[in-house]
């Protein structure tokens, strides 16, 4: 037997030890302890950060909102039926981000940008942080570049501008969707990139939004993010930030964006179910003390850059239902107070037939005219004007018996003007259209045409406008004022039609 020496076999062990490459890696894994409605209780993850992603078993994402001495709450943004005690979590150091780019426009998406749509898988450009921070004040300018939603009751008396945050608020089935829509539409060939996102609403409501803007062309410029009501609380939560990191990626190309959400009132409804499963003290109405900050921070990123910035803008449509038309509410007031203006849709004004049924005295845009053509000013001022008359006039005149001749024309061309007014959906109109028919109005060319042949008289008007006079409804596209000349061309056009009009 062939002597063997020690040190020869320690040498060889180093040596192969040495050869050894392996990286050590370190993981720091945590264990479920409690499972429930989409809400995990997860131990052992002590140096977790708030809104950090962990990866469960079958690669169920959480998000930690909740931290504890011994234990962290985590929101399970997919289904928690395979989770089971005792399963381990993992870490993985990065916070929520959503995939951002133009392969989203004309597609259905969740709010972690997956394909609900049945097509392709997107390839993303890059991700955004879902919860970004909200441009400063330095990096922004002023709202005065007018974003037309092609309905004249808005355009007229509620302008909204890019950069701005108008609330749409009303009771269920008042036509709050359906102005988002039309909004969406009338941005087909203007540049603008729309967002719409469906929060806690029926799969049969979005389907039937996502059908009316493909009949209208209006999906090429169009991303849908879709949390319905049987998706997870936190994934309806997460929602609104995923739509609006969307928009921004646009915003900050120097782009046009607008992202409608649908509504907040779901939202803080889904925010709040969280907080109490989490075990957070409940306030007024059992919503979190946080819920304000949870809107604000999510409004606040609607701006309009300043040209060092790319001068791009992102619009934000937020929608908010009211019970009983109850406007004081916690969530509807919150969300006044946030942003710059409301339209406020009446639901005795809807089932009267009034379509929008916008309330045109509690309506308001804190822009005002600087997001308004100057030719639309012109006629809004006297617009404002006849509806404040006939609206004291019809208040009086429910308890008079007899009125004079002044004010039964005052009464009568304020029903005109309401009358003006009304529009169907799915057909927004160019501005061109609406200065002829709201000047036609407030002008009392519709004085003596019969109420019920209002609708037909201005359906004819832009048609015989649009055929015989081109060029001045060009020149009113470019919304210059209106000047005595374009005034006067104006009245010779519209006298011109109501003379060979018949009832």
């Amino acid at each position: 037997m062939a002597d063997i020496r020690k040190d020869e076999i320690t040498s060889i062990l180093r040596e192969q030890i040495r050869q050894i490459d392996a990286d050590l890696v370190m993981e720091e894994v945590g264990v479920v302890v409690e499972v429930g409605d989409g809400i995990a209780r997860v131990y052992g993850l002590r140096s977790a950060l708030a809104s950090e992603l962990l990866v469960f078993p079958g690669d169920v994402r959480g998000l930690v909102l909740d931290l504890q001495e011994d234990s962290v709450g985590v929101a399970l943004l997919g289904s928690d039926a395979d989770i089971m005690e005792g399963d381990e979590v993992r870490r993985t150091g990065e916070v929520l981000a959503t995939p951002v780019g133009k392969g989203f426009l004309g597609r259905v998406v969740d709010p972690l940008g997956r394909p609900l749509d049945g097509g392709e898988p997107i390839e993303s450009e890059i991700s955004r942080p879902t919860d970004a921070k909200a441009p400063g004040v330095v990096v922004r300018q002023p709202v005065d570049t007018p974003l037309q939603t092609g309905l004249k009751c808005v355009d007229a008396l509620t302008p909204i501008g890019r950069g701005q945050r108008e609330l749409i608020i009303g009771d269920r089935r008042t036509g709050k969707t359906a102005i988002a829509v039309d909004t969406i539409i009338n941005q087909r060939d203007k540049g603008v990139i729309c967002i719409y996102v469906a929060i806690g609403q029926k799969s049969s409501s979005i389907a039937k939004v996502i059908d009316a803007l493909r009949r209208h062309d209006a999906m090429d410029h169009t991303i849908v993010v879709a949390a319905p009501a049987e998706s997870p609380a936190p994934l309806q939560y997460v929602a609104p930030y995923a739509g609006c990191t969307m928009g921004e990626f646009f915003r900050d190309r120097g782009e046009e964006a607008l992202v409608v959400f649908d509504d907040l009132s779901k939202h803080a409804v889904a925010y709040r179910e969280i907080s109490l499963l989490l075990r957070r003290p409940p306030g007024r109405e059992a919503y979190p003390g946080d819920i304000f900050y949870t809107h604000s921070r999510l409004l606040e990123r609607a701006a309009r850059m300043s040209s060092e910035h790319g001068g791009g803008s992102l619009t934000a449509l937020p929608i908010v239902e009211t019970k009983a038309g109850d406007i004081t509410a916690y969530i509807p007031t919150n969300l006044i107070s946030i942003t710059d203006g409301q339209i406020y849709l009446e639901a005795d004004l809807f089932n009267k037939g009034q379509r929008p049924a916008m309330n045109v005295g509690l309506s308001v845009s804190r822009v005002g005219g600087a997001a308004q053509v100057k030719a639309m000013k012109d006629v809004a001022g006297q617009l404002r004007l006849e509806l404040a008359q006939y609206r004291d006039l019809a208040a009086f005149a429910e308890f008079a018996q007899e009125l004079d001749e002044a004010s039964q024309a005052q009464l009568a061309r304020g029903e005109r003007v309401m009358e003006t007014l009304k529009q169907d959906q799915y057909a927004p109109m160019p501005i061109q259209q609406q200065l002829a028919v709201l000047y036609a109005a407030v002008s009392g060319m519709l004085d003596d045409v019969p109420l019920d042949a209002v609708s037909a008289f201005l359906e004819g008007l832009v048609g015989f406008l649009g055929e015989h006079h081109g060029e001045l409804m060009t020149d009113l596209s470019r919304g210059r004022a209106l000047d005595d000349a374009l005034r006067g061309r104006l009245e010779d056009a519209l006298s011109t039609f109501k003379s060979g009009f018949r009832a």
